[in-house]
């Protein structure tokens, strides 16, 4: 597939969606958007156990949203550029297999949306995250007060959103920001050794567990539980439980279909 502003490696079961837009270090605009979203709908959840985001070059992951193109919107024009950005993050947060955020420097503003958008992130170790959008005039578009709250915690959020300061990789690690850091050398590495961990596993367990995790984000603890009951009956439909158990009982390895 040949994008303007992505892109993609196709690897036996792993796919890489690089964001290239290396004038403005990555940032996002609707061109990108388009691509991304036009990707992610055509992204094969059964041929692929898990997608890899990541930046071109060394400097940014995504530096930010495109400014010159936000500078002159009106209220609508802006709401819209805000809710597809929004839609296309949520379509990473929903897809059907595990995205990991393999964040290679600047994740500000929209690059930090995007990879809280993600199931894990793994950082290089001169990663710099933030929501500076305050210094702008504005809030953060792509659903960072929604995600950074629920990631780091009410008070946390508040102060990184309403300073809008950017802050490294160590500290983004001791907020619980991000999942690992590791030299920028060993980003790409540690982030497809991860990713071979997960699918190893069985696909269809692997996608029930991101699908009740999501769903119980905001659900009472009753119905949390009762909602895990489901989504662990569920799987005993499945011929990879069936393989797998009776792998572990043989002492040999599995071997998974998703079926």
């Amino acid at each position: 597939m040949e994008y303007t502003y992505l892109k993609i490696e196709e690897h036996e079961n792993i796919a890489v969606m690089k964001v290239s837009a290396p004038k403005t270090l990555n940032a996002l605009n609707t061109g990108v958007f388009k691509d991304m979203d036009d990707y992610l709908n055509k992204f094969d959840c059964n041929k692929f156990r898990v997608l890899i985001i990541t930046g071109d070059g060394e400097k940014a992951f995504v530096a930010g949203a495109d400014i010159s193109e936000m500078a002159n919107l009106g209220m609508l024009q802006a709401q819209t550029f805000g809710a597809r950005g929004a839609a296309v993050f949520r379509k990473i947060e929903t897809l059907h297999v595990p995205v990991i955020a393999a964040v290679n420097g600047f994740a500000l503003g929209g690059g930090c949306e995007l990879a809280m958008a993600c199931d894990i992130r793994i950082c290089s170790d001169n990663a710099k995250f933030g929501q500076p959008e305050v210094g702008l005039g504005i809030i953060p578009g792509f659903s960072g007060t929604v995600r950074l709250a629920r990631l780091v915690g009410m008070g946390m959020a508040k102060q990184l959103i309403y300073t809008g300061k950017a802050i490294r990789a160590n500290e983004a690690l001791q907020i619980g920001l991000v999942n690992e850091v590791v030299p920028q050398t060993e980003l790409m590495n540690r982030a497809f050794e991860i990713a071979n961990q997960i699918a190893a596993n069985a696909p269809l367990a692997v996608k029930a567990a991101k699908l009740t995790i999501n769903d119980e984000w905001d659900m009472d603890v009753d119905r949390a539980i009762e909602n895990e009951s489901v989504f662990f009956g569920r799987c005993f439909l499945t011929e990879d439980q069936k393989e797998g158990m009776a792998a572990f009982l043989e002492k040999r390895k599995p071997t998974y279909k998703g079926k």
